[in-house]
């Protein structure tokens, strides 16, 4: 199959020549008259190469150069201009093109240049292609067959494909970051980075700094210039997580940012266009927040496009059988021990206990149980190692109280005692 090749010049003549070229060569050729109809058919069509003029009306080539790094990041880009100059050459590679050449095109040279840009394409396909073979996602599974756990599923694989900005709500330790890790790797920006900030983490008076970045001498501290996690995130996803402690100044910021496509960073003045998903998490109830003054509502919807509510595990019990399993394999595997068994009673009293940590607490008891217990977890391990000291205590108290006197507390030890040595030996 040819390869599909975009001329970009506003000279007619120009386009004309080089399609001739091309043709002849037995490349596909396309056109467009400027950047904005340029940008348009990169849009809507699929091309291997590009060559870009830089002196155009409406949209020069530089900034078009600018906006197809967002677009089409992997589609080499070659420019030509007829007031040629070594600077120019150096800033257009720079930006991000694949080479320069001068008008008019030296024939020998520019077919050159478009056959290694070619081969420079099909390798980074190849790699992503490779990669995708080789490499098993490393995201942890969403475990469970709860209704509640489904309906997550679902609604990530309709809304994971689309750019739809995503909230995530659910208390802490209920699993938010996984459901905002699976949006991102079922989506088409898979390949680029998942940049996560935990908004209560940052101090207020350096949210900015981390979210947009500074220039160098912009506060006392800024000894070098930063790139915040908006650019870094560029052309991928941003997880904001515990959104609801974010400051209302940088919320103002991040609505503008999310209004705009483009950030400015602290103690600078250039708009610096961005191409970022923002998945944005809380263990708060945003809309109390709203009301005490506390949040942003036109934050709120420009963030809760879609919202996936991850329940407590106190709401979902039926899972905690496959997640006691997963945990198990997992951290068996972690110390080098073969897996450990829990009985079906064990199993029970986990179900039965009251998950105030959510699945985090979950984990930490099934690995002190896997630590301290045999090689079955039966459900007196559950009784000595989970239940907190004064529950014990109780529970002892309630054993003493249900004998009458010292005698039959007695002939019952005597009895439990014999049976213990008849089970020993």
């Amino acid at each position: 199959m040819a390869a599909k090749v975009l001329i970009v010049d506003d000279e007619k003549s120009i386009r004309r020549t080089l399609r001739e070229i091309l043709e002849y060569e037995k490349y596909e050729v396309d056109e467009a008259a400027d950047g904005m109809e340029c940008l348009v058919k990169v849009k809507s069509g699929k091309y291997d190469v590009i060559i870009l003029d830089i002196k155009m009306p409406n949209l020069d080539g530089t900034e078009t150069l600018e906006r197809l790094q967002i677009l089409a990041p992997d589609i080499p880009v070659l420019m030509i201009s007829g007031h040629a100059t070594i600077d120019t050459a150096v800033e257009a590679v720079k930006k991000g093109a694949f080479d320069f050449i001068s008008k008019p095109p030296d024939l020998n040279r520019l077919l050159i240049t478009l056959r290694n840009a070619l081969d420079h394409s099909h390798l980074v396909t190849e790699k992503k292609i490779l990669k995708k073979k080789i490499c098993k996602s490393n995201v942890q599974e969403i475990i469970g067959g709860s209704p509640a756990i489904a309906q997550i599923k679902d609604t990530i694989e309709r809304v994971a494909p689309t750019d739809a900005r995503v909230l995530v709500t659910g208390p802490n330790g209920t699993g938010k970051e996984l459901v905002a890790r699976w949006l991102h790797e079922k989506s088409p920006r898979r390949e680029s980075s998942l940049i996560e900030v935990n908004c209560a983490a940052i101090p207020s008076e350096l949210i900015e700094s981390e979210l947009f970045g500074h220039e160098k001498g912009s506060f006392t501290s800024a000894v070098k210039q930063r790139i915040g996690k908006f650019e870094q995130a560029n052309g991928g996803t941003l997880f904001l997580d515990e959104i609801g402690d974010m400051s209302l100044s940088a919320q103002a910021k991040v609505l503008r940012a999310l209004q705009e496509n483009y950030i400015v960073r602290v103690g600078g003045d250039k708009a610096i266009k961005v191409d970022v998903r923002v998945i944005a998490a809380t263990n708060k109830d945003l809309r109390k927040e709203i009301e005490e003054g506390r949040f942003r509502e036109d934050l709120y919807h420009r963030l809760a496009v879609i919202i996936v509510s991850v329940p407590p595990l106190n709401e979902r019990k039926e899972d905690i059988p496959l997640l006691v399993d997963h945990f198990s394999r997992a951290i068996c595997e972690e110390y080098g021990v073969p897996q450990k068994k829990f009985e079906a009673k064990c199993l029970s009293a986990l179900e039965e206990f009251n998950w105030t940590g959510n699945i985090r607490e979950l984990r930490n008891v099934v690995e002190r149980l896997i630590i301290l217990s045999g090689k079955v977890v039966t459900v007196s391990d559950f009784q000595e190692y989970v239940y907190p000291p004064s529950t014990r205590k109780s529970r002892i108290s309630e054993l003493l109280s249900s004998f009458d006197d010292l005698d039959s507390l007695k002939h019952y030890i005597d009895k439990e005692y014999k049976r213990f040595k008849e089970e020993k030996y």
